[in-house]
């Protein structure tokens, strides 16, 4: 069987093979490739010439060279010609297909645009009709009843002039999380009992495969998805967040983007998709936490809780009550309806606080800080119940398990920490690799698998912690992982501003 360069579709005279891609090249060709980019050409990974991979195939018999020395300088001359035109022939075919998948995403935009452009002329047209069959009545018209926004009054160039006045934890809100938190206690123990029929398993699991991937949905200017989270209600919709200021409501099923909340005035670093309505929640570095109507693209509530860079953001299971967390040393819980800030509790250790997330039933919660500590927080009583010690540097993502007893911890220590709730001691520890940083943690919502998403993205199987697969087809660091229902997908973001699903072909 014939060698072929991989660049110039040649036979190669000394033939080289690269380790990372596995493609055949001619080592003139190559080296003088890697002079200049210093990367795989097909795999796009760091390639040094030393490490090429000789082949070793029977010698070439040549003629012998001309004795005129005009002419072999000529020939080598077009030959130098030949291999920069190859090279330069393949990074054109690069770049046109990099410029056909940005031109296909644009167009599904384009026909997206269309579509919302029709429809608001459409209901343009017919609320001129209702106004000018309700003009001879105007008399007999009321007037409009204001809707009450306290949060958007306070909302002035774009920001809430000062942070909100407490309200406190009254008994009727108290007693609303305790009967929430026994509903979820007698059914997460039922649900303990059996597995859901279609949730995958950990052979199907090894099986995923990168089946889409979708570079369109933030701006290249700015490139970097850093928040994921996906609609419990219908897992077709993905909500993320970016560092183009903007957040994007993504339907993988149909590849189209339905909305792009923009109001924020720096990048979106936390995103929630509300389970129950067509609402989503994002925080930023700018101190604002906005709720969001999807239909309308619009904000309807603006909260200003902290003094600080919103670090972390987690929806209570009532889905009236949201839970943030700041550098500025506090935690605050919110209600969402009203606009209304309830308590805010200064951290103990007076630290930044790194991120955030309820414990199933809703009754705790858990706290990342900045000097490696995990803390857990009865929410009635407002206080530190427990503390996690072990972590080196900032806490970077914890996830509590669906059935209650495990809780997961990263930091910038290259590992992955299991806690048992119940005996409040570490049982476990994932060692990752020598520099592996740990973005974003997530359990499925049967607490079956853990997914990890960092230098690469890893999927664990619970109880035996076993790892089960492991995606490297993100080129830079990983910042979100989420399962989708039953585990029948996957879902990651990343700093090369791509979204991908990874799935059963």
């Amino acid at each position: 069987m014939a060698l072929v360069c991989a660049l110039t579709n040649e036979v190669p005279e000394t033939p080289v093979v690269s380790p990372y891609s596995g493609a055949v090249f001619e080592k003139r060709v190559i080296e003088k490739y890697l002079l200049e980019n210093g990367v795989d050409p097909i795999s796009g990974k760091d390639l040094k010439p030393e490490e090429l991979i000789e082949i070793k195939t029977p010698a070439v018999v040549k003629p012998k060279p001309p004795s005129a020395t005009s002419i072999p300088a000529t020939l080598k001359t077009m030959q130098d010609e030949w291999d920069a035109l190859m090279i330069h022939s393949f990074t054109q075919r690069q770049q046109l297909q990099t410029t056909r998948q940005e031109l296909s995403h644009a167009l599904y935009q384009h026909d997206a645009a269309c579509r919302v452009i029709a429809r608001l002329n459409k209901e343009v047209a017919a609320a001129r009709e209702a106004l000018a069959t309700l003009k001879p009545q105007a008399g007999i018209v009321s007037a409009p009843t204001a809707i009450p926004q306290p949060a958007l009054a306070a909302e002035a160039g774009g920001a809430a002039a000062h942070p909100m006045e407490q309200a406190g934890m009254s008994a009727e809100v108290i007693q609303k999380l305790q009967d929430k938190a026994t509903v979820l206690t007698q059914e997460r123990k039922k649900r303990g009992r059996t597995v859901p029929e279609d949730l995958v398993t950990p052979d199907q699991v090894k099986s995923f495969l990168t089946v889409a991937s979708h570079p369109g949905l933030h701006s290249a200017s700015v490139p970097g998805i850093l928040a994921l989270d996906i609609n419990s209600a219908d897992h077709s919709r993905i909500l993320t967040g970016g560092n183009d200021k903007n957040a994007t409501v993504f339907n993988k099923d149909t590849e189209q983007m339905v909305a792009i909340l923009k109001g924020h005035t720096k990048k979106i670093t936390e995103v929630i998709y509300h389970p129950n309505e067509d609402t989503v929640i994002t925080g930023s570095p700018d101190m604002n936490i906005r709720i969001w109507h999807v239909p309308t693209s619009q904000t309807q509530l603006l909260l200003r809780c902290h003094e600080g860079p919103v670090t972390g953001l987690s929806l209570h299971p009532t889905g009236d009550y949201l839970l943030s967390t700041s550098s500025d040393k506090h935690w605050a819980f919110s209600d969402i309806r009203t606009g209304r800030l309830l308590t805010k509790v200064a951290d103990l250790a007076e630290v930044g606080l790194t991120t955030a997330q309820f414990h199933p039933d809703g009754l705790i919660f858990g706290t990342g800080t900045v000097d490696s500590q995990v803390k857990i927080w009865d929410l009635k009583e407002q206080s530190n119940v427990a503390n996690f010690p072990g972590h080196t540097g900032p806490i970077s993502a914890i996830s509590f398990s669906e059935n209650g007893y495990y809780l997961a911890t990263a930091a910038d220590d290259a590992c992955v920490k299991l806690w048992d709730l119940r005996k409040l001691k570490n049982f476990k520890t994932i060692q990752l690799d020598d520099g592996y940083e740990v973005k974003d943690l997530c359990f499925d919502q049967s607490g079956t698998y853990l997914a990890i998403a960092g230098s690469d993205v890893r999927v664990y199987l619970c109880k035996q912690w076993q790892e089960l697969k492991v995606f490297n087809d993100h080129t830079a660091l990983a910042t979100g992982v989420r399962f989708g229902k039953h585990a029948q997908y996957l879902a990651s973001t990343s700093m090369d501003r791509t979204l991908k699903i990874y799935a059963i072909e």
